[in-house]
């Protein structure tokens, strides 16, 4: 995900230099090599507070790719509010939203702006939501679908974040209320564009259905369904959760190292791509209307892309506001459109949208 924001953002004219900073060497110099001329790599300690701050200094504004967000998050938001430098994150973790979101008071303090969750979902995913709120009179509730391709992912951050959001309970907000449903429950069966089709989710732990509802008060419902192909990694996910063997960050990672050897021999499990899709209820001219947004593409460019143009977006001023943002409040969703059709996403808007 990160590297293909460091590609995207690299290539804008608007940028002019990218800092790579990464754990890895090995892993990092490659990429700069490919970048060429504007990018540079420091190799750092994502707990090193003092050395993020110091990189972090360096920049107009910062990019954070590093998951899982429940470990990174916080620890990230501290030092870009320390060296008093905008931030920007994929971070796809409810519990870090939530006390990401917890400190916007103090984030305001610092003067920057922390513009949480601007990837696939959450990120593109609110974007269109706040597009179909737009397009209504009245809307007042979005359900939002994922589908990702296990021969999509890569990243053993990834695996861990799968397992992190099937543990437990999910927010969800139903009935003008939040309320805390069961990980893994609620399956149903949602037809995404080809070549991912129909696919089935359930719920599971996202940051949507807790930052729209917070910045729109009328909502009156928004849910969040996601899954992987093959489908039976759903229920292994599922499984491991009921027997306690990922209730723990280090069981977790444990799991995920064992999940992420042996993916591989999946082969061609999925169908090489993920999926995102958005349906927005609500009143327009008097009736009611049901809107479908959708988007597919490989999940490091859904994920990475978006992060980029959210971080050009702050950079350059296009978003002044300070504090905690989501990207349904922070980007302007044509302007954001408009900057992913020239990168070749697709994505498909209702008729007339």
């Amino acid at each position: 995900m990160g590297s293909e924001a460091a590609r995207d953002l690299a290539a804008r004219r608007a940028v002019g230099k990218v800092i790579i900073a990464d754990a890895s060497r090995r892993r990092a110099e490659p990429l700069c090599e490919e970048i060429g001329s504007k990018a540079e790599f420091v190799r750092i300690d994502a707990l090193n507070h003092d050395r993020v701050v110091e990189t972090m200094k360096r920049a107009d504004v910062a990019l954070g790719c590093l998951g899982p967000f429940y470990r990174f998050e916080e620890k990230l938001v501290r030092a870009a509010m320390e060296a008093r430098v905008g931030y920007v994150s994929i971070c796809d973790d409810h519990d870090a939203a939530e006390t990401v979101l917890a400190m916007d008071r103090d984030i305001k303090k610092a003067g920057i702006a922390v513009l949480c969750g601007m990837g696939w979902t959450p990120g593109l995913s609110n974007v269109l939501a706040r597009k179909g709120m737009d397009s209504l009179d009245e809307a007042r509730r979005i359900h939002i679908y994922w589908a990702g391709g296990a021969d999509d992912a890569q990243g053993l951050a990834v695996v861990d974040h799968l397992l992190h959001i099937f543990n437990g309970n999910a927010p969800t907000y139903k009935d003008g209320r939040w309320k805390q449903i069961e990980a893994g429950s609620g399956e149903e069966h949602i037809e995404f564009p080809e070549p991912v089709g129909k696919l089935p989710v359930c719920h599971l732990g996202h940051p949507e259905p807790i930052t729209i509802p917070h910045f729109y008060k009328n909502i009156e419902e928004v849910t969040l369904k996601g899954g992987v192909a093959p489908a039976w990694l759903n229920a292994v996910a599922r499984g491991m959760s009921r027997f306690k063997l990922t209730n723990t960050s280090e069981r977790r990672g444990r799991a995920a190292s064992t999940i992420r050897w042996l993916t591989p021999a999946l082969g061609r499990a999925g169908a090489g791509m993920s999926a995102l899709r958005v349906d927005v209820h609500g009143i327009k001219n008097g009736a009611p209307a049901h809107l479908i947004y959708t988007a597919v593409d490989h999940m490091r460019r859904l994920t990475g892309i978006p992060a980029a143009i959210g971080t050009v977006m702050l950079g350059s001023g296009r978003i002044e506001a300070k504090g905690f943002l989501a990207p349904e409040v922070a980007v302007d969703p044509d302007a954001f459109l408009d900057e992913l059709s020239k990168r070749k996403v697709k994505v498909t808007l209702p008729d007339g949208a």
